[in-house]
């Protein structure tokens, strides 16, 4: 069992205000498999004034020397790939295997992509008689979630170290261990003092206090809406930039001349990725009226090739659910689906018959789920899909379109160009067209109350600079100087 007892605040690991600690649960075995501490104002107070001093000095370093330091964080995290997948198996409960190529290849990219953007990006234009600066909005806090806990991390903290940001991290308490092995890599790169700190601790008090802290100047945020609102609350007192990636409720339209037997199996393979615990996962599959027995048909079958089991075993799809309190809000739904009449095509609320430990849920599919249902319109974050009919293209957008969410989408048809005229009628941030694959360069985030801000690629880097403009006489020389990087 790892014990962490210390954060790391100002280039040290230092021992925390509190003596409370809190336990991370493996999520197949239900044992404790570490503790972490438990953080409080003061952690907070510390960790945000360490920011603050670093932030001069880090944001006046050449983006040349930013991208060293990035370049060296990509090599540590690579180094201990293996290490990670098994940690994050353990906390989050994806198949060690899918968790070493999704939970830790994307942000060790992510670092490597960082760095070069820090060399290549235009930091300075000329507009007019301006000449335009991009600098560093200052002191970030990052909060990020337990899901694809070190993605999330990489995303905001690769792209704020890139711009020249200083960063306060508070990961979530329910995957933080891998956190705490990306600050010893950041550490042994000998990234400045102060310019990444790693607290730990709850939202309601160790995130607060770091969303109220007046020398905080953004939050960056991913987890659920509702938590996201009360941020909003929270930092509109001090006028913070906030970034918002919150929930989704993505629809999957297959058209009536899409290729059904793909389009129902990518379907399924995007709703029960990580057993569900995916923001943009397609939860919603919107098919014809007059091929919904057919696709019923092949939802169950390729539902069913999805074995749950031990995430180190080697053989399973899908592993547990992150915690018994997620768990029992999953199997809640489920049995909601089934009070208010969806079709239960297979799956149910009853864990899995061979697996009496661990937070499993089995994979569920409901047919002829009506749109303004409870399960077509709330988050489950579980492996639960809802199919949908629908009797003309109109009537799919509209459906597609009908919830408070924007997040992520697909559109399968029998050519792209068809995919594509219906994907620009989707309100929502992402869509896939006939099973476009995840982009890691391309922006990320939500219309809606999926949240607000981008991720990801050089919008990803955006997010976190200000604008700032020069004036001076028309033909004054300095405008046609180069930048200084």
């Amino acid at each position: 069992m790892q014990n962490r007892d210390k954060l790391y605040i100002n280039g040290q690991w230092v021992t925390p205000s509190g003596r409370n600690t809190i336990d991370v649960i493996n999520s197949s075995t239900e044992e404790v498999m570490a503790t972490i501490p438990d953080g409080d104002e003061n952690d907070a107070a510390a960790a945000v004034a360490a920011a603050r001093a670093a932030f001069d000095a880090w944001s006046a370093t050449p983006p040349a020397a930013r991208a060293d330091y990035l370049r060296k964080i990509h090599e540590g995290l690579k180094a201990r790939s293996q290490e990670l997948a098994e940690v994050i198996a353990g906390e989050v409960g994806m198949p060690v295997k899918l968790s070493a190529a999704i939970q830790v290849g994307s942000p060790v990219a992510n670092f490597g992509y960082y760095a070069k953007l820090a060399n290549e990006f235009e930091w300075e234009e000329v507009a007019g008689n301006s000449r335009v600066v991009r600098e560093p909005v200052g002191v970030v806090v990052c909060i990020t979630p337990w899901n694809y806990p070190l993605h999330q991390i990489a995303a905001k903290v690769a792209a704020a170290m890139a711009a020249g940001c200083t960063i306060v991290l508070k990961p979530s308490e329910v995957a933080p261990l891998n956190a705490f092995v990306l600050a010893e890599v950041i550490d042994a790169a000998g990234v400045p003092a102060g310019v990444f700190n790693l607290v730990s601790g709850t939202g309601p008090v160790l995130g607060e206090a770091l969303v109220r802290h007046p020398d905080v100047d953004m939050v960056s945020f991913t987890g659920s809406t509702r938590a996201g609102k009360r941020i909003s609350e929270v930092a509109a007192a001090t006028v913070k930039r906030v970034a918002l990636e919150l929930g989704g409720k993505s629809a999957s339209v297959i058209l009536d001349d899409a290729d059904l037997a793909a389009a129902v199996k990518g379907t399924v393979n995007a709703c029960f990725l990580n057993s569900g615990q995916t923001c943009s996962a397609h939860t919603r599959m919107l098919v014809p009226e007059s091929r919904y027995e057919e696709a019923a048909k092949i939802a169950a079958e390729v539902a069913s090739k999805f074995t749950v089991g031990d995430p180190f075993g080697g053989t399973a799809k899908l592993g547990p659910l992150v915690s018994e309190a997620q768990r029992e809000r999953v199997r809640s739904y489920i049995r909601k689906g089934m009070e208010e009449g969806a079709e239960l095509l297979c799956g149910g609320p009853d864990a899995p018959a061979d697996l009496p430990k661990g937070y499993y849920v089995q994979p569920t599919v409901f047919g002829r789920v009506k749109p303004d249902s409870t399960i077509a319109q709330e988050e489950i974050f579980g492996p639960v899909l809802s199919i949908i009919t629908y009797k003309d293209e109109d009537e799919a957008v509209r459906i597609a379109n009908g919830t408070l969410y924007g997040l992520a989408g697909g559109v399968w048809a029998g050519s792209d160009e068809r995919a594509q005229q219906v994907a620009r009628r989707l309100r929502t941030g992402q869509v896939d067209i006939n099973g476009g694959t995840f982009n890691l360069f391309a922006p990320f985030g939500g219309y809606k109350q999926s949240g607000r801000g981008r991720e990801m690629g050089k919008y990803g880097m955006e997010e976190f600079l200000e604008y700032k403009s020069l004036q001076f006489k028309p033909g004054a020389p300095v405008l046609s100087e180069k930048a200084p990087y």
